[in-house]
């Protein structure tokens, strides 16, 4: 077991992890406690896993506890700390976004992310790629035509 130092959502973490190739969803839920990140499909499709890594979104669910040591990390509980994510926050309450809210933490942080990227209103509707059993892109799209 080895021990790797993580930046998330502004605050240093050291975790232990059985393996460097253990997915940083794992050790972000598992180890450090922070549970908004989702498991979906575990193949990179679906994006409830989606965290902000160096402020590009990316799947947690395949990338690996040391590929994340010295990158900063924001997961969707960090959104609070973010202009552009209280703002997408803010819009999704607005328009009614969630049902079961299950894929809503990786939209939020992808709408983030695509905002952080210099993308706004309509042209964030494109990097919003994640996958929602319920069926809400509809408003999803409404939400994101705001920011």
């Amino acid at each position: 077991m080895a021990t790797y130092k993580l930046n998330v959502n502004g605050k240093s973490y050291s975790v232990t992890a059985s393996s460097a190739d253990m997915p940083l969803l794992w050790v972000l839920r598992d180890k450090i406690g922070l549970t908004g990140t989702k498991y979906g499909c575990g193949i990179e499709v679906c994006g409830a896993c989606t965290v902000l890594v160096d402020g590009q979104p990316e799947k947690s669910c395949d990338m690996s506890v040391q590929e994340a040591v010295g990158r900063k990390i924001v997961t969707v509980e960090g959104l609070a700390a973010d202009t552009n994510g209280v703002k997408a926050q803010a819009a999704w309450v607005a328009k009614q976004v969630p049902q079961c809210g299950f894929c809503q933490s990786g939209m939020l942080v992808s709408a983030t992310g695509a905002m952080k990227a210099g993308h706004h209103g309509s042209s964030i509707v494109p990097e919003l790629n994640n996958l929602c059993v319920c069926g809400t892109y509809a408003r999803i799209k409404d939400a994101a035509k705001t920011l």
